[in-house]
């Protein structure tokens, strides 16, 4: 079944983007990506050298942009300028790569986004041509705007960054896809395999996640946990569960033409 993601115009058969941060090191990050089976990795410039600092290993020597599609992001950025400015810089290290995810955090304890700076850079690099993936609230009728600014994806959070409490509000999650077209990409708040699966199965078209397999206590294990529980999630909702019937039990089994018993 050909049931690629389509992002910009880019075919991709995993629905689980992956981030590079918070592993022990460079091996480590090597092996869960590629367990993890992702093609889309998320490099955030600020905190990893991709060739800015010459004199230090890069990240692109085991995740090179031939194998991956690198995404940088601008995590850490508080204000669209920031923003704007650091996929600026990534654009040149990376030889005028214009995929890029746009985040900017409101503040540094729930790292919550700031929709009016985020609006105002998609802005921005919208019109200097960037493909801007962007990070958000679940909030529908931003989705929408930043859909019509331009964005090639967008990527409201299931809970904060880094908490791993799961997706809070299954029912904005539905409200947003229903409003915009393009991809729907859970962003954050991932903590184990069953809430990847949960986002698949609510019919969101991908899953980003970085904690939640860095943090694991055995990150590469869990990196395939969560490639599986993407793949699931994506059937299941392909395939269409059955009603819930409250109160409605329901064997599985034909009754039709079953043997009774007979008192003699």
């Amino acid at each position: 079944m050909n049931d690629n993601l389509i992002i910009a115009g880019k075919s991709y058969s995993s629905r689980l983007l992956v981030g590079t941060g918070k592993y022990k090191d460079f091996a480590e990050t090597q092996a869960a990506v590629e367990a993890s089976g992702a093609e889309i990795i998320t490099i955030a410039i600020r905190r990893s050298n991709i060739g800015q600092n010459p004199n230090e290993p890069s990240l692109l020597e085991i995740l090179p942009p031939s194998k991956y599609t690198l995404l940088p992001n601008t995590a850490g950025c508080y204000t669209a300028d920031d923003a704007v400015r650091t996929l600026r810089l990534a654009r040149e290290l990376l030889d005028g790569h214009t995929l890029a995810k746009l985040e900017v955090l409101g503040d540094p304890q729930s790292l919550y986004p700031n929709v009016v700076e985020t609006i105002a850079a998609a802005k921005t690099l919208v019109a200097e041509g960037f493909q801007v993936m962007v990070y958000t609230s679940d909030d529908p009728i931003i989705a929408k705007q930043l859909e019509d600014i331009g964005c090639v994806a967008i990527m409201p959070l299931a809970s904060l960054i880094g908490s791993g409490m799961g997706i809070l509000n299954p029912w904005n999650l539905q409200l947003l896809m229903e409003r915009v077209q393009v991809p729907v990409i859970v962003d954050a708040g991932v903590g184990t395999a069953s809430d990847a699966a949960i986002a698949m199965e609510l019919g969101c078209d991908g899953v980003l996640m970085n904690t939640a397999i860095a943090a694991a206590q055995n990150p590469v294990l869990m990196a395939g946990a969560m490639k599986k529980a993407v793949e699931a999630g994506r059937e299941a909702y392909l395939a269409g569960r059955m009603p819930k019937k409250l109160y409605s039990a329901s064997p599985s089994s034909p009754t039709a033409g079953i043997i009774s018993s007979v008192r003699s």
